[in-house]
């Protein structure tokens, strides 16, 4: 129980870690300051699973800092991958995107970010957890147990919060009209900059956020079945090329 709550300790200081270094890191970039992620706290869950992820799997390969290093790149970057795909299927937009940089893969994940976890997953490895587990472990089990169940329902609460916007901003992109996904985040920008500060926050700390709305998503659809039905067909004239080819070698013979 007491590694548990270290674990559930961790995902917290690690997601306030990972919110902290997007702010400095858009505060370089923009020059002002940006509450980063979905969730209005100061904490980034993704990077306490991710933290929570490389120190669980990866502990067993400490002896050999190569592995860390190019496993926590492939995991971070599944981690990654997965959420920006899973959010934008459930939320109708992509959120991130690294198209416009080089070694990227579907504007998901690039080689940008990559080396970096591959870097945390060493400090994680190496020092932030045994840091960390070494601090917690030094807690009473009754407070230990009482910070834990604490800051689960604080980020339960803000979680529940958070979602109402996200489908606030995604129900207004779907009944916006336009038919380009620029057009179409504008619209949403202009329309729920006026609604408060939440709506305001949330597309704030994304600003490269594109949204869609329900023509858009159809266009997407028709776009997906077209292409699928050309690979089918693709694939049935190469079966049927092999096959008139084979026969011409067996007549020949």
């Amino acid at each position: 129980m007491g590694n548990f709550e270290n674990y559930v300790l961790l995902f917290f200081a690690c997601a306030v870690l990972g919110w902290l270094m997007e702010v400095v890191c858009k505060l370089v970039q923009f020059g002002r300051f940006i509450n980063r992620g979905f969730l209005l706290g100061p904490y980034c869950p993704i990077y306490g699973f991710g933290a929570v992820l490389v120190t669980a799997v990866l502990n067993r390969h400490a002896d050999t800092p190569l592995s860390v290093f190019l496993l926590a790149m492939a995991l971070c970057g599944a981690l990654e991958y997965v959420t920006s795909y899973v959010m934008e299927k459930v939320f109708h937009a992509r959120w991130w995107d690294y198209g416009s940089r080089r070694f990227n893969l579907n504007g998901r994940v690039c080689a940008n970010t990559l080396i970096p976890f591959g870097l945390l997953g060493l400090a994680l490895v190496y020092w932030i957890q045994p840091f960390f587990f070494g601090l917690f472990d030094r807690l009473p089990a009754n407070g230990k147990t009482g910070l834990c169940v604490g800051l689960v329902c604080l980020m339960a609460a803000d979680a529940a919060v958070s979602a109402k916007v996200l489908h606030k901003v995604t129900r207004t992109a779907a009944l916006s009209q336009g038919d380009d996904t620029e057009t179409v985040t504008r619209l949403v920008r202009e329309e729920l900059f006026r609604k408060g500060w939440l709506h305001r926050r949330l597309l704030r700390a994304y600003p490269d956020v594109r949204l869609y709305n329900a023509r858009i998503l159809q266009k997407i659809r028709e776009d997906r079945d077209r292409v699928r039905a050309e690979l089918r067909d693709a694939r049935q004239r190469l079966r049927d090329d092999l096959a008139e080819y084979e026969n011409r070698l067996k007549n020949k013979k």
